[in-house]
């Protein structure tokens, strides 16, 4: 059974930092980049950081750069988005998704073939 696990969201302050985790099962993890997306109320869902199969690339949303690293553990099937000075505008559902690829790219332009249940980012005083 396939299956995408996200977990470390919560309530935190502006400046403050979360670090979200994908745990990943049921298929070949290394075959796939890993990219996390979010979604506000009334907005539309945004990529926000993708991650190549051997770690080798990422890629950041302009909103995000400098302060969103993503990483991947693949003895721990396991993708990281450590998320520091947030801002209330980081606020929303954020999920995992995964795309198997020989080529980075596509992850950022095609949909993803399995997706993570969410997990609820607030960032407020």
């Amino acid at each position: 059974q396939v299956q995408l696990v996200e977990s470390g969201g919560g309530l935190v302050q502006p400046g403050g930092s979360l670090r979200l985790s994908c745990a990943a099962s049921g298929f070949t993890f290394n075959m796939y980049a890993v990219s996390w997306y979010r979604q506000a109320p009334g907005k539309e869902r945004e990529l926000v950081a993708a991650i190549s199969r051997a770690a080798g690339s990422t890629n950041y949303a302009d909103s995000v750069k400098g302060r969103f690293t993503i990483s991947r553990d693949s003895a721990k099937n396991t993708v990281y988005l450590q998320m520091n000075n947030l801002k209330p505008d980081d606020t929303a559902v954020y999920y995992c998704a995964a795309k198997r690829t020989l080529i980075f790219t596509t992850i950022l332009t095609t949909t993803p073939d399995y997706w993570g249940q969410g997990t609820q980012v607030t960032v407020s005083s």
